[in-house]
């Protein structure tokens, strides 16, 4: 411990034992920045800025190790460098010592996209033989996909819009993140397990290449690939195109386009039902007009009507009555058709799923605080151990045992020879220190 009475450091001095406690401190770091300022001299070294939005570091890259970067770094190109904090002693520029420097951001994620498109192109899993037809009336859809994200809402308002009464169940699954990808080829096997669906959209709702890359990972590509149900894709906007895209049987441009592809339109198709009704009954009132006209001219015909005539007015009644057993048939028919697709909608009404899904949300909950407590304890416990090892390593601990620590100037004695009669030392106790001068050295 320096005095205001010892000798002041030089600038060399301070630089130097500056750069030896970064390089000592941080070792070797991993960092991501934005290039800027770049300069490649005669000599083949590259030194250039690191920066983002709110700091800039120096960097230098030497030539040993640049001439192993296949990529030419240019201005505004984000990287990911791995290299040593260190000092330029000649000017006191703090700085970082790069050894290896790698594309980040944008550039290397749509690198990676290529990569995985050509190898699963190759191995047949783009093909269009593979693709499988969608049902024209889902009997149940399911949903993978995050149970509060924007794309299950816009997919249960068209479907209530279309066709409420198709059954929708949303397997909940992360759709951005490091889980993510797991989660949705969990959810993807758990829908097929279940035997329930005859369709499954899988998606979410717009965002960066960063945001969806999930449904890019080759593991969900091979678990739709795998998947026994077919399967739409509806991730992000219409000009977002992921390799889960190129895997799946149909591909929607957004999630309000996978619902409406799967459902038709119930008005539309009451609207139909209607008009062959009205068909129908026209089609009898004329069947009904000519059969009378016929039996118009038979009569006329005859001169003495007689039986024949009584049998075609009987026949005529019986047509009428059969006109009117039909169309009420057709009636009942098509009202209990309305009575089903109406009760189907009570059923599948939001405040019931709302209710569902709060239920799942509450367990979700109390999961998520038994995990923390846990996590918390653990930690503690682990904080607790530490802080023992510390202690027992500690070198306060062994000078609160009676040792010392001697040294000369910036130099610690570990050995007699280092020392000579007359010099000047410090003896460093567990509680203050002391300077001393050495009288007499023993060796042995």
């Amino acid at each position: 411990m320096q005095t205001d009475n010892q000798r002041p450091l030089t600038v060399t001095e301070l630089n130097s034992r500056t750069r030896r406690m970064l390089e000592t401190q941080f070792g070797n770091v991993r960092v991501e920045g934005e290039i800027s300022g770049l300069a490649r001299p005669g000599s083949g070294h590259w030194y250039f800025t690191l920066k983002d939005a709110g700091a800039q570091i120096r960097c230098a890259m030497f030539k040993n190790r640049n001439r192993s970067i296949r990529f030419v770094p240019a201005e505004g190109m984000q990287l990911i460098v791995r290299g040593r904090v260190s000092l330029y002693e000649g000017r006191g520029d703090y700085q970082l010592i790069v050894d290896h420097m790698e594309e980040g951001g944008a550039g290397a994620l749509q690198r990676a996209f290529e990569e995985l498109k050509l190898k699963l192109s190759n191995e047949g899993l783009f093909s269009a033989e593979r693709k499988r037809p969608l049902p024209t009336l889902p009997s149940h859809i399911g949903v993978v996909t995050s149970p509060t994200g924007a794309a299950i809402r816009d997919i249960l308002a068209v479907l209530k819009r279309r066709f409420p009464s198709i059954p929708v169940t949303v397997i909940p699954s992360a759709v951005q993140g490091k889980d993510a990808a797991d989660e949705l080829v969990r959810g993807i096997a758990a829908a097929n397990r279940s035997g329930l669906f005859d369709i499954l959209i899988v998606g979410r709702g717009g965002g960066s290449l960063e945001d969806l890359w999930p449904f890019n990972e080759e593991k969900v590509a091979r678990a739709i690939a795998a998947s026994d149900v077919p399967i739409v894709s509806a991730v992000g906007h219409e000009i977002d195109f992921t390799i889960a895209d190129f895997v799946a049987d149909y591909r929607a441009p957004t999630p309000s386009a996978a619902a409406e592809v799967l459902s038709p339109d119930q008005q539309e198709i009451l609207n139909k039902l209607s008009l062959l009704n009205r068909k129908l009954q026209t089609l009898m009132k004329h069947r009904l007009q000519v059969l009378s006209q016929t039996l118009d001219n038979t009569s006329l015909r005859l001169r003495h009507p007689g039986e024949r005539l009584r049998e075609h007015y009987q026949r005529l009644d019986d047509l009428e009555i059969r006109l009117q057993q039909s169309m009420t048939i057709a009636l009942q028919a098509n009202t209990a058709s309305y009575e089903r697709l109406n009760d189907r909608l009570a059923q599948s009404s939001p405040a019931r799923r709302i209710e569902r899904m709060q239920g799942q949300l509450n367990l979700l909950q109390n999961k998520l605080n038994s995990n923390i407590q846990l996590l918390v304890k653990q930690k503690e416990s682990h904080l607790k151990q530490l802080t023992g090892m510390l202690d027992a390593v500690s070198p306060l601990a062994t000078l609160s045992r009676g040792y010392s620590i001697v040294a000369k100037g910036d130099e610690f004695i570990r050995d007699a020879s280092q020392l000579n009669e007359g010099d000047q030392v410090t003896a460093r106790f567990s509680k203050g220190s002391a300077d001393c001068q050495v009288i007499q050295i023993y060796k042995d």
